[in-house]
């Protein structure tokens, strides 16, 4: 099987690593700053190509790990050919936007925040596979189970609602630890004093529902709290906003169960 992959970003530098640790060398890679896919191409042994349209008959499977506005226009200039199989890895793009550049098009969605410096065991990364054809159901499903542990089958919409939960998850909630950062640095005290507590919380997630284990003014409604640190916030009316949004929302959801939460 032969492999391109199309991008540069964190998500095609470890999938082509997982791609090849599967027994799945990668023959070419593409992106859209040449100096990009040579800088991959060099790390995972394959060729840079400078257009798309340069990508070899003899490629079978092409990954776009591309940004979602993307992924329409460059699959445009994929070389049709027959029996290859076109693959996205967008969470929130749907699957649809392929199968008019190819009767073979298949989904491959990585639940995981991917940074270039940090490893990631792509083996206990779930993946979120759907496709259009028998043909690359097969494919696709057999390159999934051989790179995870976790493959499921997942239509567009459900990628989409997984797409949404871990914005909140992940992005939003490592947004409001760069948020505790700032309020940190703005009065000289290091970052690291409150690295225990945002491991301590993760950690309690691990053997329970994140609605069971929720702390602090909020969930108490302790509202004289929660009015000193708006009064605190005020320098900076857009923390203060989302002090007071998130704290609403807490309160909303705790408040007929107090007692259960202290």
């Amino acid at each position: 099987m032969n492999i391109a992959i199309l991008g540069s970003g964190n998500v095609a530098m470890h999938l082509s690593k997982a791609l090849i640790y599967a027994g799945y060398p990668i023959l070419q890679v593409w992106s859209r700053r040449c100096q990009n896919a040579q800088n991959l191409a060099l790390e995972i042994d394959a060729d840079a190509v400078v257009n798309i349209a340069d990508i070899s008959d003899s490629v079978n499977v092409i990954f776009l790990a591309v940004a979602d506005d993307a992924i329409e226009t460059v699959a445009s200039q994929i070389p049709k050919l027959p029996n290859r199989l076109i693959v996205h890895t967008s969470g929130f793009t749907d699957m649809q936007v392929l199968t008019q550049f190819s009767d073979n098009v298949a989904v491959l969605y990585p639940l995981q925040t991917f940074s270039k410096a940090i490893v990631v065991d792509f083996k206990q990364v779930p993946l979120f596979i759907e496709s259009n054809s028998n043909q690359a159901q097969e494919i696709i499903s057999k390159l999934a189970h051989q790179l995870s542990d976790k493959v499921q089958l997942a239509n567009s919409e459900t990628r989409m609602y997984l797409h949404i939960s871990a914005v909140f998850a992940c992005n939003f909630t490592n947004h409001l630890y760069t948020i505790a950062q700032q309020i940190l640095i703005e009065k000289n005290l290091d970052f690291n004093l409150i690295r225990p507590l945002i491991t301590e919380t993760a950690n309690k997630i691990i053997d329970n529902l994140p609605s069971q284990v929720q702390t602090g003014p909020a969930s108490r409604n302790d509202e004289v709290i929660i009015s000193k640190h708006v009064q605190m916030l005020q320098d900076h009316p857009h923390w203060k906003k989302i002090y007071q949004l998130i704290s609403q929302d807490i309160v909303k959801i705790y408040q007929p169960n107090l007692s259960d939460h202290k």
